[in-house]
């Protein structure tokens, strides 16, 4: 069932989606309208722009595009209805009643979250009173205060098979939906069984404070060590963080990215409120962008092995294409900073990440890894490496540093070691060129998903999507293009589904049609509308195009011609007629 068009109406008027942004971006106005980075696509240039008028979003670097519903979905990968239920919430509106298979999905998810929010107290219970002790005798071993125990609601599986099972269906809920929930697990014979078994847990909370997902630590050495929950209709491992819900609203507009649960509990309990962790995997794109949206610098306190120095290595790469500067944490005597702060404090702590050096540095030195600096091949692979990070180095004045002393450090002259660098941007750029041409060229492909007509009548293509711009920028002329433009002579069955379905939601409603098309579209629908918009925001369109286009198209379906020329009044005695039903 379809929500009734006043109540989207309501909800756009409701949702500021400058502020919307605001919550996951910068924001800056620019013209009418206002541009930011995009939170969907790494960048350091702003190429999303947001129209407040008739408030939409589209990004010319990925494409994607649509009101404030299709931003929350996009988002945090939500159901049309679950974007909608989630920015009631958010914005104090009542939500209307659905159609059952809606509600019985919507109903999922909030029964996940009661599940988590139920199995989160049920460990923190069983690490506090229970008869099994080794959980709570692990966290006494690893320091951990009891406000921090609370605070991170830290608990204990036992080392039962259903335990968490059986209190869960005295609750009055399904062993389908603890499955679904990732808090048990089915074997091949049907039978339902607790996930997490003898293990001390980390409750995983969202930025809204809800119990989403667990991590969970074995406690007598078998494997795996750490175990994770899955993905669920709730969670995603790439796109949350752990303590980001303390993390955000930490004074600092530093961040420390920690490997490990316990690094981030024990950093947090020494005072440092702005540090994070992945959960169980390598840093993604989309926890650097998460990070992005609070913080302006990144710390990275890795651990100091093999592992720990590759994941450095990727962290950087991922802030650097988010924009963000990162400094390398360097620890001697530790090999993590929970072990740091135990041997040296938080004082000595601090004091090493105010030091920390920039990642510049840090590629410089790794440079010269696993090389033999006597030898003239090694010294060769010594200054090809360098190279390369050089030629990283966007600023020139910031570039001409390094390589002045780069020269120094490797005895090369200056001169020398700028021609290589150049060489090498010289020809990072034409890989580049070559990049974007076939970025263009799949972005043509993938339009050809929505619009395969494109390619046998282009024309009437490109027509059809300048009377959509027309509509949308003067809706109060659907009438006039109505009678003039019958749906069924588009070419393209995409465009034709778009331009009934405005004709159709324009009499009653002048403005937002974007978002009352919402959910009649896809996401990625709703991008190719809102780029058609975009794509002819500066393109002069008015009545003698638009009567162009109608030929155009008669022409192309061989329907019988209009007269060669109308008017405007013709037009307007067209729309007259219609009115009167003749």
């Amino acid at each position: 069932m379809a929500l009734p068009d006043p109540f989207i109406a309501s909800l756009r008027d409701a949702v500021d989606i400058v502020d919307l942004f605001r919550m996951y971006t910068d924001v800056k106005k620019a013209g009418r309208g206002y541009v930011c980075c995009c939170p969907f696509h790494s960048e350091k240039t702003p190429s999303c722009h947001i129209w407040v008028d008739d408030p939409h979003f589209y990004c010319f670097g990925c494409g994607v595009g649509g009101d404030v519903i299709t931003f929350v979905r996009k988002m945090d990968n939500l159901g049309y209805m679950d974007a909608v239920r989630l920015l009631c919430e958010r914005y104090g509106l009542q939500m209307p009643q659905q159609d059952p298979a809606t509600e019985r999905a919507a109903q999922l998810r909030r029964r996940c979250y009661e599940m988590n929010r139920e199995a989160a107290r049920f460990y923190f219970q069983n690490l506090i009173k229970g008869s099994d002790k080794r959980g709570l005798r692990y966290f006494k071993e690893r320091q951990l205060t009891p406000d921090t125990i609370k605070k991170y609601r830290l608990g204990y599986a036992p080392d039962d098979w259903n335990v968490l099972r059986d209190h869960l269906r005295s609750r009055g809920y399904h062993d389908d939906e603890m499955v679904t929930a990732g808090l048990c697990r089915q074997s091949d014979k049907g039978s339902v069984y607790d996930y997490f078994r003898g293990r001390v847990m980390f409750p995983i909370i969202d930025r809204s404070g809800s119990f989403i997902a667990f991590g969970g630590r074995v406690l007598d050495g078998g494997e795996p060590k750490y175990l994770n929950t899955n993905d669920t209709p709730i969670y995603s491992k790439r796109k949350n963080l752990f303590s980001l819900n303390f993390a955000k609203d930490a004074a600092s507009t530093t961040f420390i990215l920690a490997e490990g649960y316990m690094d981030v509990i024990a950093m947090n309990q020494a005072g440092f409120e702005n540090v994070v962790a992945t959960l169980g995997t390598a840093i993604t794109e989309d926890q650097a962008r998460l990070i992005a949206n609070y913080a302006k610098e990144v710390v990275l306190a890795y651990d100091s092995d093999g592992a720990g120095q590759k994941a450095t290595q990727r962290a950087i790469n991922h802030f650097s294409a988010v924009g963000i500067p990162t400094r390398i944490l360097r620890m001697e005597g530790a090999k993590d900073p929970d072990e740091y702060i135990k041997r040296f404090g938080p004082d000595r702590f601090r004091l090493l990440i105010d030091q920390a050096g920039d990642a510049l540095n840090y590629k410089l030195d790794k440079c010269r890894d696993g090389i033999d600096l006597q030898s003239e091949a090694g010294k060769s692979e010594l200054l090809r490496r360098s190279v390369g990070v050089l030629a990283d180095i966007e600023n020139p004045l910031e570039r001409e540093i390094y390589i002045n002393r780069t020269a120094k450090e490797l005895d090369v002259r200056k001169e020398t070691l700028f021609q290589q660098v150049e060489r090498l941007q010289r020809h990072r750029k034409q890989k580049a060129g070559q990049a974007e041409f076939r970025s263009i060229e799949l972005k043509t492909a993938q339009r050809t998903t929505h619009v395969p007509e494109a390619q046998q009548f282009p024309r009437e293509v490109r027509a059809e999507e300048q009377i959509i711009a027309y509509l949308l920028r003067f809706p109060e002329e659907h009438e006039v293009v109505a009678e003039l433009i019958p749906p069924e002579t588009f070419v393209s069955a995409f465009h034709r589904d778009v331009y009934a379905a405005m004709i159709e939601l324009l009499p009653e409603h002048r403005e937002g049609v974007l978002s009352l098309l919402g959910d009649r579209f896809t996401v990625e629908q709703m991008s190719e509308i809102c780029g058609i918009a975009a794509g002819n925001e500066g393109i002069a369109i008015d009545r003698d195009t638009i009567q162009e286009y109608a030929l155009l198209l008669r022409k192309a379906h061989d329907t019988a011609p209009p007269p060669e020329e109308l008017t405007d009044d013709d037009l307007l005695r067209a729309v007259a007629r219609k009115k009167n039903g003749r």
